[in-house]
């Protein structure tokens, strides 16, 4: 085999088995870890090089990969798995997964992309995968699918519409294509609720007047579908609100699926401000009741996680997402997301840990006279602890 197919072989190899070390400084609630789990370098090498010399003389890239980002996730036995948005140099996303041993490192592709079949109208680009083990007996994706906007005028190059698109599995190789949603605005951010609500199927929703801008619409909805195999939005409603000087101004969307635990759903979602660097993504918990997953029981002022560091720079800048976390039955939480439509990284906390989390810290009084008053009373209790200064003996 020529030199530098080896090399670049070797090199990769590197890559997929370096141990992801955890990084020691925490804030109590979750660990990061001191690399990207995924990235363009990870991809397989034959899904990029013309690995025969005779016609690739000087080992050139035959397909470029931009970003690796985005992705749902679900346990399969002692796997776990991705299943991760690629994007070519030509723009163009597509699903691939990506298995590990242990959730946190040793990520590596299956051997070839997923071709998801497609529905009566060809989707242009789709991504953001959510991955649902409902209660039915299939796995289901549930992605975006883009396409450019008809009625756009002549000569605009740039307007998108974009739905739901809707597939399920039992093993994630082979997928069933159903119809896309149908709703009356657009919608980018579809979840599936893993179970049954009154019969019917549930779906988390981000309304749309168009493809960017949220317009008289936003905030996280709830729709009630009786039938996934001709899923149809009829009425809807939102459950968590867009707020005014938030982190969720100008749009907030449900990530992976809610987690089910003892004290209620607990969901991750991405909240969106606009910034003098422009759109900022960050995300953020909250807690809904088991009985209603639509009403509210707890709501913590602020982000749960924002980009730091590296995960500032990118595609994208200044963007966190996440679309797939899995709880372990030990109860270990690994949250999966991406940081500026570039790379993926993982984190870990625990579901006893995110719930305290959620139940006791201070919801957005919305002044900020009532984030001193938070304050405040965190010292006087404190104080009572601990009176006069803290101090170092």
């Amino acid at each position: 085999m020529d030199k530098e197919i080896l090399r670049i072989i070797n090199e990769q190899e590197k890559l997929l088995s370096r141990k992801n070390e955890m990084v020691s400084k925490t804030n109590g609630i979750f660990n990061r870890y001191s690399d990207p789990i995924l990235t363009a370098e990870h991809i397989p090498v034959k899904w990029r090089y013309d690995l025969n010399p005779d016609t690739n003389h000087y080992m050139m890239e035959r397909i470029q990969i931009n970003a690796v980002m985005n992705s749902g996730a679900i346990k399969m036995g002692d796997k776990y798995l991705l299943v991760v948005r690629v994007e070519g140099a030509d723009r163009k996303s597509f699903f691939a997964v990506a298995e590990s041993p242990n959730g946190i490192d040793n990520f590596r592709f299956w051997d070839y992309p997923m071709l998801m079949p497609e529905g009566e109208e060809p989707d242009v680009n789709v991504y953001d995968m959510r991955l649902t083990a409902h209660e039915d007996g299939w796995i289901y994706g549930v992605f975006c699918t883009e396409r450019k906007d008809p009625d756009a005028p002549k000569g605009d190059m740039s307007s998108a519409i974009a739905t739901a698109g809707i597939a399920r599995t039992r093993d994630l190789k082979k997928w069933e294509r159903l119809p896309d949603l149908k709703t009356r605005s657009q919608q980018r951010n579809v979840v599936l609720h893993p179970e049954f609500v009154g019969g019917k199927y549930a779906l988390y929703t981000r309304p749309q007047d168009g493809f960017i801008d949220t317009g008289n619409g936003g905030g996280i909805g709830w729709a009630l579908i009786d039938d996934i195999c001709k899923a149809e939005i009829k009425t809807e409603k939102i459950i968590e609100h867009r707020i005014y000087h938030t982190i969720k101004e100008l749009k907030n969307g449900e990530g992976p699926h809610p987690i089910k635990t003892s004290k209620g759903w607990l969901h991750l979602a991405h909240g969106v401000r606009m910034c003098a660097a422009g759109l900022r993504y960050v995300l953020y918990l909250y807690v809904t009741a088991l009985d209603d997953p639509t009403r509210l029981v707890a709501s913590p002022a602020g982000y749960f996680m924002a980009p730091q560091g590296d995960e500032r720079i990118g595609d994208v800048s200044n963007v966190l997402f996440s679309n797939g976390w899995i709880a372990d039955n030990d109860g270990t939480v690994f949250i999966y997301y991406a940081s500026s439509d570039t790379r993926m990284h993982v984190a870990t906390s625990t579901v006893d840990k995110l719930l305290d989390y959620c139940l006791h810290t201070p919801e957005d009084g919305l002044r900020s006279i009532n984030s001193v008053r938070s304050i405040l009373q965190l010292i006087e209790k404190n104080e009572s602890v601990f009176p006069g200064k803290l101090s170092i003996v």
